[in-house]
């Protein structure tokens, strides 16, 4: 058995209560970004499936009630804790750049940059990696957990008000394009909050699948499952995507989709006061937690005290160290050689950890780290000019989590927008323009190459002790999620916080680094503090050379995190989900 966890959740004893309650249960548990999606996955947790048959019930009814930030032919990372083997295993959930992509096309038609619309698109992953996970771990057929996404999308839904805020800050992006104008702005309108939203050609796509899979079920799940794969991948819906790109200059081909497949692999991981911390690989920015969690293993950061000056200053800098070696080393291994286990080397991470000054920021992202020599620098890898236009974070993605009676967890971000690219019409489905989170530019470790996967911004994450999961967590925000997970992590297993109070804790954000979605901008020492911290705090760190921006109390900009914690000693699950969007979570 497990060593006892003692939680001392220090709200608890204070009575600094969060905003929403904290959800509770001993059975099994569902978190995720929107609360029709936590419903989808409840109900199949419910209905006796596992924690992989629900964690892809509420990814899939994300692509519907989310469409705006996540798409059934986008991206889906996960990770999955699987109780019988106590092991952790990834499922890859992205798609990799058409073969007949060219760096130079982008470098002569393009100046350099990756437009808007089916340029951008790369294989979409996300099916392949729902019928893995079924077929590898889950219980169910697609027919069963896809069926509230299909009513959802048949039916329609009550759309979330910052859903409609969403569509209707890029309104113009929807225009361009008259089967994306038709879905999202439907009759020239923006939707308003709480009306009925539908999306009658994606419920026909899923009602398609669904029937593809019907059609085979006298031969078993498994065959089943196949059936919805090669209906996305080889049948209709294939042939509809690659005809649209070949009349309307895209690069997906047939090839491209027929040959593509989702991989199983093994999560990479630190060890952080005791918890094992685990990620997806270095195709993502999954390792930019861990790395920042071994920077910070040297400090004592309830003694700095939670978002005093000392405490914002140190997380930021360490964040900028782990930032620059993203930039000059993050790619997918089997194009880049990584050194995986140099950047996640302890002797690294006190060598990095001794260029951060007490009494001066970094003016600008410093320069990577050589983990072959871990007291030296690495050769200059120069970043774009400093941008001038606000900042923006990107606002996609959404996160999905959830745990069964049997002890398994799952942990997925999927993603990918509808406002960038062109809907592929009667299908309601966008293929991922994840496309835009590479470089034009080969001296890039995430640089354009045909068959390469783009340098990916989800990054679901979980945490074990001693063998045994204690939490699940992630949230949208493209280069916000490590910063919002790695400060909602602290606040749980630092401060003692709630998992509620933990997500819900004033953030702050530093934007000093290249983002990672194309044109790339940089904005060097900015810093932006959520309202609730203390402006004396913000003058400080102004005068340690952070340049400061106020952000609003609990903006959507700063992510929207969900967070489970399961404590093994009294057999309770706990739950936080960020009011900052429309995250929910329900327990039993």
């Amino acid at each position: 058995m497990p060593q006892p966890l003692h939680f001392h959740h220090a709200e608890e004893i204070h009575g600094d209560w969060p905003h929403r309650p904290v959800i509770r249960g001993t059975r099994h548990m569902a978190i995720a970004g929107h609360y029709l999606a936590a419903h989808a996955a409840f109900a199949v947790l419910e209905a006796g499936g596992n924690a992989i048959d629900a964690g892809v019930a509420g990814g899939i009814t994300e692509a519907v009630v989310e469409s705006d930030q996540v798409n059934f032919a986008g991206v889906a990372p996960i990770l999955i804790y699987l109780a019988d083997r106590r092991e952790v295993v990834t499922i890859s959930g992205l798609g990799t750049w058409p073969l007949a992509t060219s760096l130079e096309l982008f470098e002569r038609e393009y100046a350099g940059s990756i437009p808007e619309g089916l340029l951008r698109t790369v294989v979409p992953a996300a099916p392949a990696a729902w019928i893995e996970a079924l077929e590898k771990f889950g219980t169910m057929t697609f027919g069963e957990v896809s069926g509230a996404a299909l009513r959802f999308a048949r039916d329609g839904y009550p759309i979330h008000h910052f859903t409609a805020a969403e569509i209707a800050k890029r309104a113009d992006h929807y225009r361009r394009w008259p089967h994306n104008a038709e879905i999202y702005l439907p009759n020239g309108e923006m939707p308003r909050s709480g009306e009925l939203f539908k999306q009658s050609d994606l419920g026909r796509t899923l009602q398609y699948l669904v029937d593809e899979e019907a059609s085979a079920s006298g031969k078993g799940r498994i065959a089943g499952l196949q059936a919805v794969r090669d209906a996305f991948y080889l049948g209709d819906i294939a042939t509809t995507i690659v005809d649209y790109h070949r009349q309307n200059g895209g690069l997906l081909s047939a090839q491209d989709m027929a040959n593509f497949q989702v991989e199983i692999e093994p999560p990479v991981r630190t060890t952080f006061r005791g918890i094992e911390v685990y990620t997806c690989g270095f195709w993502s920015q999954g390792p930019i937690l861990l790395q920042t969690l071994n920077l910070l293993d040297g400090y004592d950061l309830a003694g700095l005290g939670h978002n005093s000056t000392a405490y914002i200053h140190t997380l930021v800098e360490a964040l900028k160290l782990c930032f620059a070696d993203r930039h000059h080393y993050y790619g997918d291994p089997k194009f880049v050689e990584v050194p995986e286990s140099g950047l996640l080397s302890a002797e690294y991470a006190a060598c990095r950890r001794g260029l951060i000054r007490n009494d001066r920021a970094f003016p600008e992202m410093p320069t990577a780290g050589d983990p072959s020599r871990p007291a030296a620098l690495a050769k200059p890898c120069e970043p774009p000019e400093p941008t001038h236009i606000p900042s923006s974070p990107g606002p996609d993605t959404s996160y999905v989590c959830t745990t069964d009676k049997w002890g398994n967890l799952f942990s997925v971000s999927p993603s990918d927008p509808s406002y960038d690219t062109q809907v592929i019409p009667g299908t309601g489905i966008c293929p991922s323009s994840r496309g835009t989170q590479s470089w034009v530019d080969q001296d890039s470790p995430s640089c354009v190459v045909p068959g390469k996967r783009p340098r990916l911004t989800p990054m679901p994450a979980l945490a074990l002790r001693n063998g045994y999961p204690v939490y699940a967590f992630g949230t949208p925000g493209g280069d916000v999620q490590p910063q919002a997970m790695l400060q909602s992590f602290l606040n749980v297993v630092i401060f003692g916080m709630n998992p509620q109070s933990a997500v819900e804790a004033p953030r702050f954000v530093s934007r000093s680094f290249p983002d990672s979605f194309t044109p790339h901008n940089y904005y060097p020492g900015l810093l932006n503090l959520e309202g609730r911290i203390a402006r004396e705090t913000g003058d400080t760190l102004a005068a340690l050379g952070h340049g400061i921006e106020w952000w609003p109390d609990r903006t959507s900009r700063s992510g929207g995190m969900c967070l489970l914690e399961i404590d093994i000693e009294r057999g309770i699950l706990r739950a936080g989900a960020d009011c900052r969007r429309a995250a929910y979570a329900l327990g039993w």
